[in-house]
């Protein structure tokens, strides 16, 4: 059996444990989107009585890698929309004002909704990053 001290002195060099996805914030690499992607796709899965808990359950998701999306609004039964994502920065740049801050940058991504509400009263909302 091992010690204590021969279980500690195992370290990791290769970097192989450490998961790929650490960065999901890139949103300009297209592996990153396709990865985030089958997870937004997720909500589709589901039915909801008020098509907002979807967005609001995606937004709180997605908030945890850092990303951030404006206020969806569902007018009728059915349509589709897109809203752009933007990443939180709050700071300075080296061109900022000394007077002004920088708040948040639009990523050129957006994420599109769509939406329709099924006979048995409920909703189905899709999503996708493009």
């Amino acid at each position: 059996m091992k010690t204590f001290l021969e279980y500690s002195s195992v370290k990791a060099t290769d970097g192989e444990h450490i998961d790929e996805d650490g960065n999901l914030m890139d949103l300009s690499d297209d592996s990153v989107v396709e990865k985030l992607n089958a997870f937004v796709g997720s909500i589709g899965m589901k039915e909801y009585l008020v098509p907002e808990k979807a967005v609001n359950e995606l937004r709180q998701k997605l908030m945890r890698v850092g990303i951030h999306f404006g206020d969806v609004q569902f007018t009728g039964e059915s349509g589709d929309m897109s809203v752009p994502i933007t990443k939180p920065i709050f700071g300075k740049d080296l061109d900022t004002p000394a007077d002004e801050i920088v708040n948040e940058e639009e990523t050129g991504r957006s994420i599109n909704f769509v939406y329709e509400k099924l006979p048995t009263g409920t909703h189905k909302v899709m999503a996708q990053i493009s």
